[in-house]
């Protein structure tokens, strides 16, 4: 995997600001400390212990951020994860399912306590618990996004 850091990308870091804004706006929380600078909090973000994945709203979302606990847990670098459909990221069979989460969360603004059978690139199956997923937004409300975080999962 590379080690080179794609979140220090200005664009990177101006969507790390839309995706901890947007969950204290819905979630009525912060994510992370919101202490220090918008660099110092993509750095934060990015090395959490907790899973943090996001995807654009295309017809058929591209996954566009994920965290270094998401990259490893998906067993992908940060190119290949941010090529990847995020529609990928469950089995065929679960897929169905996991387009109702999407679309519930994004009529609410947020769903949280959400649990469901994921896939790495190389076939691992994990269960994901206690899951939030919230709309991004930019700051003038319009939706960019989903956001999807979450610290407990297990393998099957």
């Amino acid at each position: 995997m590379t080690t080179k850091n794609y979140w220090h990308d200005p664009q990177i870091l101006q969507w790390t600001q839309y995706l901890l804004d947007s969950y204290a706006f819905l979630v009525k929380q912060e994510l992370i400390s919101r202490s220090g600078t918008t660099f110092e909090q993509a750095n934060n973000l990015f090395n959490s212990q907790f899973v943090v994945a996001s995807h654009g709203l295309q017809d058929d979302p591209v996954l566009n951020y994920g965290n270094q606990t998401a990259l490893s847990l998906w067993e992908m670098d940060w190119q290949d994860f941010t090529r990847t459909p995020s529609r990928l990221t469950a089995e065929p069979v679960n897929r169905e399912e996991r387009a109702r989460m999407l679309k519930q969360a994004q009529t609410q603004g947020y769903i949280s306590d959400y649990r469901g059978v994921r896939i790495s690139s190389t076939g691992k199956r994990f269960l994901v618990e206690q899951a939030t997923i919230w709309n991004i937004q930019k700051p003038n409300g319009s939706v960019v996004g989903q956001g999807a975080t979450f610290s407990t999962w297990k393998f099957l």
